[in-house]
Parts: C-alpha cells; sequence; structure tokens
C-alpha cells in the first residue's frame, strides 16, 4: 500500500503540473517556483509534514517536497539557533539534494556525447 499511495499521490503532484503546462500561460519556470513556493507555504501550515508521512516518496521528491524541506529546514534551525537559521536553515535542509543533482549532473556530462541537433 505504501507503494500504491506514493505512486498516485506523487502522479497526482506531477499531472497537476502538466495541466498548468497545458492549459495557462506560464512558463516552466514560474510553475516550478509555484510548486517550491506551494511547499514551503503547506509546510508552514503543517499540511505537507502528513501528506509526506502518508505518501513518502510521492510527496517529498516532487519541487512541493523540496520546499517543504526547506521549510522545515528553517523552522528547527529558527528552534535551536534563532534568527540566524531563517538564513541557514534552508540550505542546511537542501544541502544533500542539492549536491546529489550537482554530481549526478557533473557525471552525466562527462559521459555524454554531445553533437549539434542538426
Amino acid at each position: 500500500m505504501e507503494y500504491f499511495n506514493a505512486f498516485w499521490v506523487g502522479g497526482l503532484i506531477c499531472a497537476l503540473g502538466q495541466v498548468l503546462i497545458d492549459k495557462t500561460k506560464l512558463t516552466p519556470a514560474r510553475i516550478m517556483v509555484g510548486f517550491v513556493t506551494a511547499g514551503v507555504v503547506l509546510g508552514a501550515l503543517g499540511l505537507y509534514g502528513p501528506l509526506a508521512d502518508f505518501a513518502g516518496c510521492g510527496a517529498t521528491v516532487p519541487l512541493t517536497g523540496f520546499g517543504w524541506a526547506l521549510s522545515e529546514g528553517v523552522r528547527k534551525a529558527v528552534g535551536e539557533q534563532g534568527f540566524l537559521g531563517a538564513f541557514t536553515g534552508g540550505l542546511t535542509a537542501g544541502a544533500a539534494g542539492t549536491a546529489a543533482a550537482i554530481f549526478l549532473g557533473f557525471l552525466a556530462a562527462l559521459l555524454a556525447k554531445p553533437r549539434d541537433k542538426s
């Protein structure tokens, strides 16, 4: 059941993104920022944590999950460090995912054989 919940929740989030791309004039960059911001707002309201517990990776892997991770990191860091945590918490919480994306992107660039599109 855990895999099923991850599949349908993640699929619903991705389907929402596809509908926004197809039916609106929003650019993909604006949609991405909207998803991250929605994750932050839902995390701040305490609504995204239960969804992440229910759906697992289906809720944490999409961009809304990245926004939620940032908001959780800031919340915890502010509790521990005070005002300075508002600036460091999000960076700390998102560091592992960001580092993995940079490393894997670099690895893909080394292994790929670029060529002209023509």
